[in-house]
């Protein structure tokens, strides 16, 4: 009877070591998948801001495109677009909220490549607007908007407290391009 009591009692205890040893895998294993999803639907959300800068810039009149001009008044709608898609995919936090508005824009240009930085989202969104790009095969000039934005990951946190000391950029830049046809 008693030899009977020590199988059952040795098979519980080995039951609770291998339930110890696998949880802190479980734990890696599903902030992992949580994380990958969270980043990849941002990413995703990036893209449609992105194309939707793109479709609203090809749209926008061509006359004030010239490479002295440092903020054309045609390209703040296609900021406006980009800024707005975040917002609404809460991406971003709500317009008007501190100094993450679409017109605290600090605009940079190269040629006919002009960078928008909003700061305070709480990082900082870049928005890269080509509205001189040349595409092979195509008989018109395009415009390109790049769209970035960084993403924290959430998984460098459990992996600390698994491994103390341990880290990796905990940090991703995700960037998303689309391109369209100039209409005007």
């Amino acid at each position: 009877m008693r030899r009977c009591q020590a199988i059952g009692h040795d098979a519980a205890g080995s039951a609770l070591l291998e339930f110890a040893i696998v949880l802190p895998l479980l734990v890696v294993f599903i902030v992992g998948i949580y994380d990958f999803s969270g980043a990849y639907n941002v990413k995703q959300k990036i893209e449609h801001a992105a194309r939707s800068g793109a479709s609203a810039a090809a749209g926008q009149p061509t006359g004030d495109m010239d490479a002295s001009i440092s903020n054309p008044d045609s390209l703040q709608p296609v900021v406006d677009v980009v800024f707005n898609s975040l917002a609404s995919d809460s991406v971003l936090p709500l317009a008007n909220q501190g100094t993450c508005k679409a017109s605290a824009a600090a605009p940079s240009n190269v040629g006919l490549v002009w960078t928008y930085t909003i700061t305070g989202c709480p990082d900082d969104l870049t928005i890269t607007i080509d509205r001189g790009l040349f595409v092979a095969g195509q008989p018109t000039v395009s415009t390109a908007v790049t769209v970035g934005f960084p993403y924290h990951w959430r998984f460098n946190t459990v992996i600390q407290l698994l491994i103390p000391g341990a880290s990796y950029a905990a940090i991703t830049d995700l960037r998303q391009t689309a391109t369209v046809q100039n209409q005007m």
